[in-house]
Parts: C-alpha cells; sequence; structure tokens
C-alpha cells in the first residue's frame, strides 16, 4: 500500500502550526517546513548567557482571543497577567495611573479624579465597553460603516476629547497597533478593545515561544522540519534550496507575505504588497529592586515628540525573565526613527532619566530589536480577509491576509484546515 502523501505546510509560526494542529487531529498526514532555527516566526524568545529572557519585540497574548481560547492550554502554559491599567506620563511630565480603564470602567480613573480626560469622556468608556459586549467578536470585524473609518476618525465621531485622544487612545491603542497616528481601521479597533474588556493581557511564564511551541510539540516526531528553507513550489511539488523535492497532497504557504509573494505563482494569484508596521525593542537590566515597583503595570508616554513610547518590566509579570537580584526592562520605538542601535539607546536613557532616575545610567543595554516587519498594516478599505483557498491543491494562511493579530494567524490557519478536510 502507497504511503498517504502528506499536506506540506511552509512555515511553523502561528498561521502554520495551527493548521497542522488541526489536519493531525483529523487524523491527516502533516510535514511542516521552517526556513528558521526554530518555530513560532514572529513569536520568537532567545535566552541570553546572564538568564535573561528576550521575546523578540514587546507581545502580550489577550486570553479571550476567540482562536487561542479554542486552542491552547493555558495552565501549561502558566500565564502570567498584567495588571489591568496603565501608567501615563502625560505631555507635561506629570504621571498619571488608570487603574482598569477598560475592565472597570465605572472604576476607572481613580473614581474619576485623574487628569487624563473629562467625565464625558469617561462615560464613553463606559458607553463603548457595553457596546463591544453585545458584539461578537466576528460581528465587530464584519461593521461594514466602521471599516471605511480610522480609528482617529471614530474616536473624534464618539466625542472624545483631543486631550482624552492624546494621553490615552494614542499611547495605548498606538502601541497595540504600532501606530500612533491611529491610521488604523476602525472595526479591528473595536474588536481589540473589545478584548482588553473581557479579558487579560498575559505572557507565558517563560516567554513568549512556549505558545508556538506547545502547538509543535503535539506534532508527531519529524512532523516539524527546521533550517529547511523552500525555494520554489510547482503543483503539489515542493523544491527546497537544497533542491531536494518533496510530494504533497496539497501545500498550504503559511510563511510572512513577503515570502509568500515569492513562493505563490503570480499565474495563479496577483501578489498583494504587504504594509508593514516597525518597532524597536530595547531591552535593559536593571540591577536591585524594580523601577516599576513590581506594579505590573505598563508605562506608555504620552509626551512628544519623545523614543521611549511604552516601557515594561516583563520580570514583574513572571520573574523567569530575569536572573535573581535583576529585572528586565523593555522599551518600545515605533515607527522609523532613523538611529543606530548606539546612538538610539543613548537617547532612550536620557528619556528613561527623566522618567526613572539617575539610575538609569547603571541599566545595562541587553539587546536591541529593529522589526522592520512587526505587524501588517490594517488601513481603512483594506479587503476583510484575502483569498485563502488559491486552487484545489495550494492554500494560503497567516494575519496579512487578514487582520494583524495573534488571532488572524491561528484563524485563517484553522480555516485553511477546514476547507482541506471537507474536500
Amino acid at each position: 500500500m502507497t504511503a498517504e502523501k502528506p499536506i506540506i505546510i511552509i512555515g511553523a509560526g502561528m498561521a502554520g502550526l495551527t493548521c497542522a494542529n488541526y489536519l493531525h487531529r483529523a487524523g491527516r498526514p502533516v510535514l511542516v517546513l521552517e526556513a528558521s532555527d526554530a518555530v513560532g516566526g514572529r513569536v520568537r524568545t532567545d535566552i541570553t548567557p546572564e538568564g535573561f529572557r528576550l521575546d523578540r519585540g514587546f507581545q502580550v497574548l489577550l486570553t479571550r482571543y476567540p482562536e487561542v481560547q479554542r486552542l491552547l492550554d493555558y495552565g501549561a502554559l502558566q500565564l502570567r497577567p498584567f495588571a489591568s491599567g496603565a501608567v501615563i506620563r502625560r505631555p507635561n511630565g506629570r504621571q498619571s495611573t488608570l487603574h482598569n480603564p477598560l475592565q472597570q470602567p465605572t472604576a476607572a480613573f481613580t473614581a474619576l479624579a485623574s487628569p487624563i480626560g473629562s467625565l464625558p469622556d469617561k462615560v464613553r468608556i463606559l458607553s463603548l465597553a457595553r457596546h463591544v459586549q453585545k458584539h461578537s467578536s466576528e460581528e465587530l470585524l464584519a461593521e461594514d460603516h466602521l471599516k471605511a473609518t480610522t480609528t482617529l476618525q471614530f474616536l473624534r465621531q464618539y466625542g472624545w476629547s483631543e486631550t482624552m485622544i492624546t494621553s490615552f487612545f494614542r499611547p495605548f491603542f498606538g502601541g497595540v497597533f504600532l501606530d500612533r497616528d491611529l491610521s488604523t481601521a476602525a472595526n479591528f479597533f473595536q474588536f481589540v478593545f473589545k478584548q482588553f474588556v473581557e479579558g487579560e493581557a498575559v505572557i507565558p511564564a517563560l516567554g513568549m515561544q512556549q505558545i508556538p511551541e506547545q502547538l509543535a510539540a503535539r506534532l508527531p516526531h519529524g512532523a516539524v522540519r527546521l533550517s529547511t528553507p523552500v525555494a520554489a513550489i510547482d503543483g503539489t511539488t515542493v523544491r527546497l534550496w537544497t533542491d531536494q523535492t518533496l510530494e504533497a497532497s496539497a501545500v498550504i504557504v503559511a510563511a510572512d507575505g513577503e515570502a509568500a509573494a515569492r513562493l505563490l505563482p503570480r499565474s495563479i494569484v496577483d501578489p498583494v504588497v504587504t504594509h508593514w508596521r516597525r518597532t524597536t525593542c530595547t531591552y535593559f537590566a536593571a540591577p536591585g529592586s524594580s523601577p516599576g515597583r513590581t506594579d505590573r503595570l505598563l508605562r506608555l508616554n504620552a509626551a512628544a515628540p519623545s523614543l521611549a513610547h511604552n516601557v515594561c518590566f516583563p520580570s514583574d509579570v513572571s520573574p523567569a525573565y530575569a536572573p535573581s537580584g535583576q529585572t528586565l526592562v523593555s522599551v518600545s520605538t515605533h515607527g522609523e526613527h532613523g538611529l543606530e542601535e548606539e546612538m538610539l539607546t543613548q537617547r532612550l536613557r536620557a528619556e528613561l532619566t527623566v522618567w526613572f532616575g539617575p539610575t538609569v545610567q547603571q541599566w545595562q543595554h541587553l539587546r536591541t530589536y529593529a522589526l522592520s516587519h512587526a505587524l501588517p498594516a490594517y488601513l481603512p478599505e483594506q479587503p476583510a480577509q484575502q483569498p485563502l483557498r488559491l486552487t484545489d491543491t495550494l492554500y494560503r494562511a497567516g494575519d496579512y491576509t487578514a487582520y494583524p493579530s495573534l488571532n488572524a494567524a491561528m484563524a485563517t490557519g484553522r480555516e485553511v484546515a477546514e476547507m482541506l478536510l471537507t474536500n
């Protein structure tokens, strides 16, 4: 009897691993080919010789993502939650703490005494929270009139003051979208708003890469081949850069947008240019007690111009992120800044010294991640989703085909698996 040809999945990021999991559950043989040396795609964690765990860019898992709830084992990931709220450095240099600004709107803004926003602004938070709780995530993403509107336009039309937009929405959701201009489509804003209202922002105890590694561990031995870049696809034949060829029953391209554009035949699909948001994540090690006072709150910078857009202390959330006696400091700079690493580090130190005091000069610079392809942009009038099925044997998956999030990557992976299983 001839063995059944595997379904070959190109890319061991969240889309590819999700697809492989659903197919394997259904008894279909799968082979996942990954060009890099580990699974995860953009969800990776490096461990330094000193024992710091550095996620490649500041990332969190939102526990109410529908796809995440379907597939992940939260208990095994030992999820550690951020506190619900943020410390905001206002344009005048003063700091204000917002406790539970989304999950408990009526208790937000420190009993309505916070200078962040007016009373009507705070009432509108409650109003929008009630609205998104009445609708599913899928319904919010499908709201046609919001697809044509930027987040900034929506906020102004809803009635929030410019102070509220500048002091809260730009630093908070600008950090989520990597888009401080808030040009992201408003339907996605409402979808993300719902996740923060209903769930928690968490990190796995041992780093974000634990998420894709959990999915990879569920696959049969040998089903994931690392350091195996693909050169070309010809029907159901996959050619590797080593010139080895592999035969598949179907092929799924679950690589990022650029790799997909290179691999997918132009005779089948017109190449779609993916516009990317960029961010730079700079890590420092702070000796002694945490500059974040172990409150597990994200620090947001509403002051402009600035390079330190948000700051967090991952080891306050999960102590395993740093060796004993040290605090891991993560500083995010969104967009283009045009600075070499040394100059960026120097200027960040100067900004952070004003924020946290002269002990910043004792912080050790650990590593800088310049991520030019951190998230695909999601702009007004953008198609809700590009076609995933290209032929009877060729498919694609990834958040670039839908909207920028872990949820979209996993959703497209699941949808492709379902298409294959119903053939």
